[in-house]
């Protein structure tokens, strides 16, 4: 046996948490929980919200796609993932994404469970109905501070969401 103890949740299970770069993640398995294997968290996002250029030097970041559509940037190349989809981005890789629909969800695994401390920084819990705003600024710092995601550059879409 390894020691760790199983990780069981319901639907309604999970820390909900307002990410300051858009979005509210539900924790489904931390670090502490895999013993630094993975993260794994639920993404729910709206029409808008976009990344800048980034990567992740330690990370694998897997998004599959449980509803709503995204465009991903990797590395130069463009591609629709919408319900059912899924995309592996390796470590190192640069990449963005942009939410192409009204709402999406995505279920995001980081392997390994490295990085914990850059999203909860960047996050606090989330309230319904409160007035949750994007900080980009807070994003750029974390990032600076924790190392585990590096910022290129602005998103690079050609034409990027209004509003």
């Amino acid at each position: 046996m390894s020691g760790r103890e199983p990780i069981v949740r319901t639907a309604d299970d999970g820390d909900l948490r307002w990410f300051a770069g858009g979005g509210v993640h539900r924790w489904l398995a931390t670090a502490e929980e895999t013993d630094a294997g993975y993260l794994m968290f639920e993404n729910r996002l709206e029409r808008g919200k976009v990344t800048p250029l980034h990567l992740h030097p330690e990370v694998d970041e897997t998004f599959y796609m449980l509803e709503g559509e995204v465009l991903l940037h990797l590395d130069g190349v463009e591609h629709r993932v919408g319900p059912g989809g899924m995309a592996m981005v390796p470590r190192g890789l640069p990449h963005a994404f942009m939410v192409t629909s009204e709402t999406a969800k995505a279920l995001c695994l980081v392997t390994p469970g490295v990085g914990q401390e850059f999203f909860l920084g960047a996050s606090e819990p989330y309230v319904e109905g409160a007035d949750h705003k994007v900080d980009f600024r807070k994003i750029e710092q974390l990032a600076r501070e924790t190392g585990t995601t590096v910022i290129l550059g602005p998103p690079p879409f050609a034409k990027l969401p209004v509003g």
